[in-house]
């Protein structure tokens, strides 16, 4: 199991790491294209008072990856379950708000590899509840990869769109220190067209590098998990070994003793 889970976490962490310069790019023209606008206003970017929120529980599919999704959960139930709708991706997730008595608004499958028609779906699931005036926010609760020894529960602002930071993941919190740029633009076919584009493309890519960053936090708490099995099994073994080897010398010699006192009588 250990070998198997070092596996899928090379590859899962491949993808999470591969994806963050696209978001760093992304990130750029979202920012230059909304700082030459100033009065631009989407129903996206509006700021309700917050009656009724919905909350996206990223989780895992399987156990036997230690406390990650303990730790992950544990954050989730500081939500208020009256006021609180989530919206739950991964097995684990969903356990969770059945077993806790929580409103499950819908329930979304991702694989070992997402994919970014499975993070489009969450991503406009929850703009649509949005848009509707069903919840006033939107937040994202999730795992967040550093390394192999190292992953956060974290609580991330998704809706509305307040001002861009980025995502919280490494080598991207540098990106909310860029300058602005101010100089005059063209956009074509009008501003309107280009940043209602930019805004739903940046939500969805967003929605997929959070899955990304999971599933990295996934496979590799199960290796380290599966590791310290492996390791806790084989000094169980060597301990059991040390103990038989005891108990088979002690009677070895307690039967030469026995046919040592038998030739003396």
């Amino acid at each position: 199991m250990q070998m198997v889970a070092a596996s899928k976490m090379r590859k899962a962490q491949e993808a999470a790491l591969s994806g963050r310069p696209f978001v760093r790019l992304l990130y750029v023209i979202q920012r230059e294209a909304t700082t030459r606008m100033s009065d631009f206003s989407h129903p996206l970017l509006e700021v309700r008072e917050v009656r009724k929120r919905a909350v996206i529980l990223v989780g895992a599919d399987k156990g036997l990856c230690g406390a990650l999704n303990s730790n992950l959960f544990r954050l989730a139930t500081k939500f208020d379950p009256q006021s609180t709708v989530f919206i739950a991706a991964g097995r684990k997730a969903a356990q969770f708000i059945a077993r806790t008595r929580r409103q499950l608004a819908a329930e979304f499958a991702y694989g070992d590899s997402p994919t970014f028609p499975e993070a489009r779906a969450i991503a406009s699931f929850s703009r649509d509840l949005f848009l509707k005036g069903e919840v006033d926010q939107v937040q994202i609760v999730a795992t967040r990869f550093v390394n192999t020894l190292t992953q956060h529960p974290v609580c991330i602002e998704f809706l509305p769109v307040g001002e861009i930071k980025g995502m919280k993941i490494p080598g991207t919190e540098s990106l909310a220190d860029l300058p602005a740029d101010t100089t005059e633009s063209v956009f074509e076919p009008n501003p309107e067209f280009v940043l209602g584009y930019l805004l739903s493309h940046y939500l969805n890519i967003y929605i997929y590098q959070v899955l990304l960053n999971a599933k990295a936090s996934e496979q590799s708490a199960r290796m380290v998990s599966m590791k310290n099995a492996t390791d806790n099994a084989d000094g169980l073994i060597k301990d059991l070994t040390l103990e038989y080897n005891k108990l088979r010398q002690g009677n070895i010699t307690k039967e030469l003793l026995e046919i040592a006192g038998g030739k003396s009588g």
